[in-house]
């Protein structure tokens, strides 16, 4: 994490005292302090907001986020920019966690504009993984408490990586067993069956859970029966609150799809592709409870399928199982991570859900 000194507010950057800054930033009419010439990276602003590098380059934006247009500005720009700078007349959290979240899987760098020292901890510390940068005012009491804050962040920062794959078509997904510890009936639920605009084969399905942390790969419909054909385009895929695999690797409740949106399919060896979905079909259907752990059992988790001999999971064989053959001790295939989300995006913080 970085600290940038904003000059911005004042008659003259030249006459500022030395901070210890990564950077400082200085409007299009203000010459910076002679002791910024010691390696301190000079940034200037102009009227419109945009940031430029001393090459005349622009590298950023600053925006201002005072209600919800403003917020789904300053998101329109993630990924857009180098450096994007938020500054918040009524300063909240829940807009900074939003693009701390958005802002964690692409180039951009977030930097938050701090003017209390109550607002520091937030800042730094939002989704635990906090904001890039924090720009500060020339406030000699400020400094000192920035400094500490991000002292305190860097020392609980690991070198351990979440575990964050970016899906992409054709890349192998690594899937993990998980046994079965539990199956009982609990009544009716919202379910939601997605139709593909493509062909699903048999040994495909989707990665569905309750837990964004752990799933289970739900078999397409692309088994017939004596009963009814297949529909090899579609997952019967459980109630509207469960998560589901997109292909850029996020997490969708299934309330929230809509036609259009790209899904992962995943097949039994771990092959992937990105598939489109065409339609939802949301019906009140009886559902089973499916409990779960790891074969090495550290991991717990659980989904809700509909309860239906149509409805299939895949097991550590390969093979395609009915839920209404599920049994206590099946071992089944699922993926497991170790992230926390928000909004579908993995985070560095510790997320828990039962």
């Amino acid at each position: 994490m970085q600290l940038w000194l904003d000059s911005t507010e004042c008659e003259s950057a030249a006459a500022l005292n030395s901070f210890p800054c990564d950077a400082i930033v200085i409007s299009s009419d203000q010459s910076p302090p002679a002791w910024a010439s010691g390696g301190c990276r000079i940034i200037i602003e102009d009227e419109e907001g945009r940031l430029k590098n001393e090459d005349g380059q622009t590298i950023g934006r600053r925006l201002s986020i005072d209600d919800g247009a403003g917020q789904q500005d300053a998101l329109s720009m993630v990924g857009l920019t180098e450096y994007l700078v938020i500054t918040c007349s009524d300063w909240t959290m829940i807009p900074l966690e939003n693009l701390v979240a958005a802002c964690t899987p692409s180039p951009t760098s977030l930097v938050a504009r701090v003017d209390e020292v109550i607002q520091l901890r937030g800042a730094a510390f939002a989704l635990e993984s906090g904001v890039d940068v924090l720009l500060l005012p020339p406030d000699t009491e400020l400094w000192p408490a920035a400094e500490g804050v991000v002292a305190e962040r860097m020392q609980e920062q690991t070198e351990a990586t979440e575990e964050e794959q970016l899906l992409k078509v054709g890349v192998g997904v690594e899937l993990d067993r998980v046994r079965v510890t539990a199956v009982s009936s609990v009544g009716l639920g919202d379910r939601v069956c997605i139709d593909l605009v493509e062909l699903l084969q048999p040994g495909e399905g989707m990665l569905l859970g309750s837990s964004s942390k752990a799933l289970c790969l739900v078999h397409g419909e692309t088994i017939a029966s004596e009963f009814v054909p297949a529909r090899p385009f579609r997952v019967n895929a459980g109630p509207v609150h469960s998560y589901v695999m997109m292909a850029d690797g996020t997490t969708r409740y299934l309330s929230e799809l809509v036609a259009g949106d790209m899904i992962l399919v995943v097949s039994a060896d771990g092959l992937s592709r990105s598939v489109t979905v065409g339609r939802l079909k949301i019906e009140s259907r009886p559902l089973l409870l499916i409990s779960f752990v790891t074969v090495e059992g550290a991991e717990e988790g659980q989904i809700f399928l509909q309860q239906a001999e149509t409805v299939r999971l895949l097991q550590s064989s390969g093979a395609a199982l009915s839920v209404t053959n599920l049994k206590e001790d099946d071992l089944l295939l699922g993926k497991l991570g170790t992230s926390g989300r928000h909004l579908g995006a993995c985070i560095e913080g510790q997320v828990e859900e039962r």
